[in-house]
């Protein structure tokens, strides 16, 4: 059985975790909008990805007995200005959603739940991962310039 405070910390990332889809959504829209269908097809994937966050950590709850909830998920921004304002919104929201994660691994182990711990440093693992992959992004535009944005646009594109 989980402990109350432990699931509400993880109901409060299910719903961090959908805003970000969200979010990602958002920057989809506006990418298509401008014309960047391999930056849109990226953060469509990425708005599915934090999606199923949402899900595993909702049936993570239910497997051990807690009651996953779906609350009031905030309106996200929708306009954004260069791809690199946008990649770079990115990075620093992936940063948050690292410290929210750390946040709730404090939890679980304050409630001396060993295996949400576990479970938990499977989302740790994945933010050092998606950290990553938006800062190289940024830097892949900081050094290519306006000129390399078609080029990096198509290899976005390329994302399963």
């Amino acid at each position: 059985m989980i402990s109350e405070k432990l699931q509400n910390a993880i109901n409060e990332q299910i719903v961090a975790e959908m805003w970000s889809s969200n979010l990602y959504l958002s920057m989809s829209f506006y990418f298509a909008k401008e014309g960047y269908e391999g930056f849109a097809h990226w953060m469509r994937a990425q708005s599915q990805e934090e999606m199923d966050h949402a899900l595993q950590l909702a049936d993570y709850l239910i497997k051990r007995g807690g009651a996953a909830k779906v609350d009031k998920v905030d309106v996200v921004p929708t306009g954004w200005g260069s791809p690199l304002e946008v990649f770079e919104a990115v990075y620093k929201h992936e940063c948050h959603v690292s410290e929210l994660i750390d946040k709730l691994v404090d939890v679980a182990s304050a409630e001396r739940d060993k295996a949400s711990q576990d479970f938990l440093w499977g989302f740790v693992r994945e933010q050092v991962e998606e950290e990553a992959t938006a800062q190289g992004i940024v830097d892949k535009i900081r050094l290519g310039g306006d000129a390399a944005l078609y080029h990096i646009d198509a290899e976005l594109g390329k994302r399963q």
